[in-house]
């Protein structure tokens, strides 16, 4: 039985991951990955980090990071960035990892108008091990045997692709509006014949509006300075091959901390539930420019927290400020922080 299951969560892994790409919770704090039009959105130097473990009660794991730099030049409008990123699933030992390169330009329609294009450039490699992975046609339905004598796929297997991609984003003083759309070039998936299994093309439509409340005060034993507080609404569709999700989610902000909560659920192409997730999020910002954010996502599918353990996400940002620069200097993009 317990072999039977192994088959099982292997015939479905593709279709959560590999088939699909990696699903972050704290979008923002993810830009690049959300949305190549927000490379140098910081209008500064900035370095950041994710990482993502996804269901850690399984027996196998499912780990995922990004770790990126970008840095805006006014003098010429445009963003550069640098993206590093991948995930690890241990049943089959597969690994997917991605380097890629991208840019962005920024045009100014007002004095708080922008609309922000960008693009990325990556190099993708998959490999895995299927030394451990059982598949139908060695499985005896009748008897529950498994004949482990071939597997069919022998060693490692290993896939290298180039891929592209591109997006679009308008923001004003207090609302955003972003569109992008990943794997232009739908490179090879498949470790068994070619040209058989391309990754679909993944849109995204992101956006939302911030409502800036009474400012405060925050005493340093010195001095007063102003203390932000804001709240935000925002979603996040997503669509690829015959999935679509769109997420719903709301951000405080009183400096220094925030606190998020999204609803991830709906639509399915079907028309059926797919209430899956609560995500709860706490970020800090320090003066010195450091970000910090921890999010949980509490399943409410069928899929337990007690048999999943949920997912388990943190970033880390850092923005590197010119000399003279206030005490927080963000990005005019009123976007969520996290």
């Amino acid at each position: 039985m317990k072999r039977i299951l192994l088959l099982l969560c292997w015939c479905l892994m593709p279709w959560i991951s590999w088939g699909q790409d990696v699903q972050y919770s704290q979008y923002y704090a993810n830009p690049i990955y959300l949305n190549p039009a927000l490379v140098g959105s910081s209008g500064m130097t900035r370095v950041g980090f994710n990482f993502r473990n996804q269901w850690p009660a399984l027996d196998q794991t499912f780990l995922a990071y990004t770790a990126y730099a970008d840095h805006y030049n006014e003098r010429l409008n445009s963003g550069f960035g640098l993206i590093i990123q991948g995930a690890n699933e241990s049943f089959t030992e597969t690994n997917w990892n991605e380097l890629g390169l991208a840019y962005s330009y920024r045009l100014q329609l007002s004095a708080n108008q922008f609309i922000q294009a960008g693009m990325q450039g990556s190099f993708i490699s998959r490999d895995a091990s299927f030394g451990k992975v059982v598949l139908g046609s060695q499985l005896d339905i009748n008897s529950g045997q498994v004949d482990l004598s071939g597997s069919g796929i022998a060693g490692e297997s290993l896939v290298r692709a180039m891929d592209a991609h591109a997006g679009l984003v308008y923001y004003g003083k207090r609302a955003w509006l972003g569109a992008s759309m990943a794997h232009l070039l739908t490179p090879e998936i498949s470790y068994l014949v070619d040209g058989t299994s391309m990754l679909p093309r993944k849109l995204g439509i992101h956006g939302g509006y911030r409502f800036n409340l009474a400012p405060g005060y925050i005493n340093d034993y010195v001095n007063n300075t102003d203390q932000e507080r804001s709240f935000s609404v925002g979603f996040n569709y997503k669509q690829q091959g015959q999935f679509s999700q769109l997420d719903l989610g709301t951000e405080f902000f009183f400096d220094p901390l925030a606190l998020g909560l999204w609803y991830r659920g709906l639509p399915t192409k079907y028309g059926l539930p797919n209430h899956e997730s609560l995500v709860a999020m706490l970020g800090v910002s320090l003066d010195s420019g450091l970000d910090v954010g921890y999010s949980f996502d509490f399943p409410l599918s069928t899929f337990q927290l007690g048999r999943s353990g949920g997912s388990h996400e943190v970033s880390l940002r850092f923005v590197f400020r010119s000399p003279g620069q206030g005490r927080r200097s963000h990005s005019p993009l009123p976007s969520f922080r996290y």
